[in-house]
């Protein structure tokens, strides 16, 4: 998108500046100072298990049994050495 924006000298010569250390364009500077400006998409947060990204993506067999799997896993506590 094209835009128009008036600015101070001050801030002209401070861009150019910045544009020729940088090696770039007053354009490609332009964008840089905006993308910094505006803050990054805030991420989503997380206020129960099943908001998470990855809840449900495990596959268990329809047959599983999640009793008896913590079961089997806690026997194997009682095992230890």
């Amino acid at each position: 998108m094209r835009t128009i924006v008036d600015l101070p000298v001050e801030q002209i010569k401070a861009l150019d500046a910045y544009a020729k250390e940088k090696g770039i364009s007053r354009a490609a500077a332009v964008r840089e100072s905006v993308a910094a400006y505006i803050p990054a998409k805030k991420k989503k947060k997380i206020r129960s298990f099943r908001d998470h990204p990855f809840f449900g993506s495990e596959k268990m067999p329809k047959d599983f049994d999640s009793v008896e799997y913590v079961r089997k896993l806690r026997a194997e506590w009682d095992h230890r050495s």
